[in-house]
């Protein structure tokens, strides 16, 4: 027996060994009986820890488990019950093939679509890609000049926040609305914006009376390692100011610069400004987490409050949101829907593609069912492990007759989908594992023509400027390239 072994043989030895094998089998028995878990993601798990038995345990252990707590479950349940639904006068008729999105969508939260909203693309209309860095400056000055016309409450949810220019701004307008006795809530994620929450600026919005909250900053530690995965992260992008007006889209506090991540810049975001009924669903979801995570009962602010303004040939839409309390996988369901809605063409952005199987299968079925596919990732992302993942799909897809495209000029951050001219999905959520099963996110479903062809042009001025990928060039990738990129794609259910 080789030296390394030998204490094997020691009574100590046998003892450490069945306690290892047994938490071994502990640890597979729960990466196979845990709920909401796909087939791909248990074969994964169970490959991984039988291939390399300690490693693979401890990564179980900081990465497979996705629970964000029992009492935070209930907390959130609770504060949902508590603002109830929101009761929705008429409920708007909408085409077949519209209307079961929308029951899709609205099953997540039980908020329906409602007619009379105005949906403003923020920045150039006329798609001006060459110059990206314009609509995001655009997009938070408009924000910052909101808030400074704010009178009761100013509720903001950033999963990025940075002590940037912009970043300040905003900050700035902020302080100014609660110096002058608006109420001013902030959400940021404790892990995206773990340095503004360490900064002057965060004590600056405390010291003015601004209520504060750095979410998911509580998971169970040994020092400073997690237990569990430490990437559950709040992403949400929302703004609500006086139950009149809702900000969302892809858009983080912060200059397009993104000095943090500066050689992957411009930033290139789409954040969308609306006025209507839908304002008080976003309203729901920013209270349903404030309450959660505070305490503070605020059930009564959606509905006591002035109504939003109703336009009387306004936009339908519908606002919901997901994370790792919601049942089953519904914000991939929500994009599977909206793919097999489209009926003639279909145009997707995002910027980190990490697809489920149900999703993958969606897009590649959309082109040969007649629908024009076409799909606009960023040249460079800023995480290697996405690229690869992403681009082990792109075979597969191009076979299936998909189009795709890599935007050249800076980090596509825009996550949009329009089909067929009629209904368009924008917000936070990325097409990947982490959107799609662990963060908490949200996104607005626009049933209008006329703001989906705002969106849609956006969209196309990212095309015009991008590079298109042929099938010859990517079955002509090096053999350990393509080795890498399917590796990596194939353990992408436990990423």
């Amino acid at each position: 027996m080789p030296e390394s072994l030998r204490w094997l043989q020691q009574p100590f030895g046998v003892t450490i060994f069945w306690f290892l094998l047994t938490f071994q089998v502990a640890v597979l028995a729960r990466a196979i009986t845990r709920r909401d878990r796909t087939p791909a993601s248990r074969i994964a798990w169970v490959a991984v820890v039988l291939s390399l038995p300690a490693l693979g345990t401890i990564a179980y252990l900081l990465l497979g488990e996705t629970s964000i707590g029992r009492g935070r479950i209930s907390r959130l349940h609770r504060a949902e019950r508590m603002l109830g639904t929101i009761p929705t006068p008429q409920a708007p008729v909408l085409p077949p093939a519209a209307q079961l999105l929308s029951n899709l969508c609205a099953a997540t939260n039980g908020l329906g679509p409602v007619g009379g909203n105005r949906i403003e693309l923020l920045g150039s209309t006329s798609a001006s890609p060459n110059e990206p860095m314009l609509d995001s400056d655009a997009a938070i000055e408009r924000l910052i000049s909101d808030i400074a016309e704010s009178r009761d409450h100013v509720h903001i949810s950033f999963y990025i926040w940075l002590d940037d220019g912009n970043g300040g701004r905003v900050a700035d307008a902020i302080v100014a609305a609660a110096l002058r006795g608006v109420a001013c809530r902030v959400i940021v994620d404790s892990l995206g914006s773990r340095s503004f929450i360490r900064s002057r600026r965060w004590q600056q919005l405390r010291e003015a009376g601004v209520r504060l909250l750095a979410t998911l900053d509580d998971i169970p530690r040994i020092g400073h390692l997690a237990l569990g995965r430490l990437d559950l992260r709040n992403h949400r992008k929302l703004v609500v100011i006086d139950n009149a007006i809702a900000f969302c889209g892809s858009q983080n506090c912060a200059d397009p610069e993104f000095r943090v991540l500066a050689k992957y810049a411009p930033w290139v975001d789409i954040f969308l400004r609306c006025e209507g009924p839908v304002v008080r669903q976003a309203q729901w979801l920013f209270l349903s987490t404030w309450m959660a995570e505070t305490g503070e009962e605020l059930e009564s602010l959606p509905s006591q409050r002035p109504l939003p303004a109703f336009f009387a040939q306004g936009a339908v839409a519908q606002m919901y949101g997901c994370g790792p309390s919601t049942v089953g996988d519904a914000m991939s369901d929500s994009f599977v829907g909206a793919v097999y809605a489209a009926r003639r063409e279909l145009l997707i952005t995002t910027p980190y593609f990490v697809p489920d199987e149900a999703l993958l299968r969606a897009l590649c079925a959309a082109p040969r069912s007649g629908v024009r596919t076409t799909i606009v990732f960023p040249k460079r992302n800023n995480s290697l492990f996405v690229a690869y993942a992403c681009r082990s799909t792109y075979r597969d897809l191009l076979q299936a007759g998909v189009s795709i495209y890599e935007y050249p000029l800076g980090l596509l951050h825009t996550k949009s989908l329009t089909a067929d001219g009629q209904f368009s999905l924008v917000g936070s959520a990325n097409l990947d594992r982490r959107s799609l099963q662990l963060n908490f996110e949200n996104n607005l479903l626009i049933m209008d023509p006329l703001a989906t062809s705002a969106i849609t042009n956006r969209q196309e001025g990212y095309v015009r400027v991008s590079e298109q990928i042929a099938l010859e060039a990517v079955e002509a990738w090096p053999f350990h390239m393509r080795l890498l990129q399917n590796a990596i794609g194939m353990m992408s259910p436990v990423l």
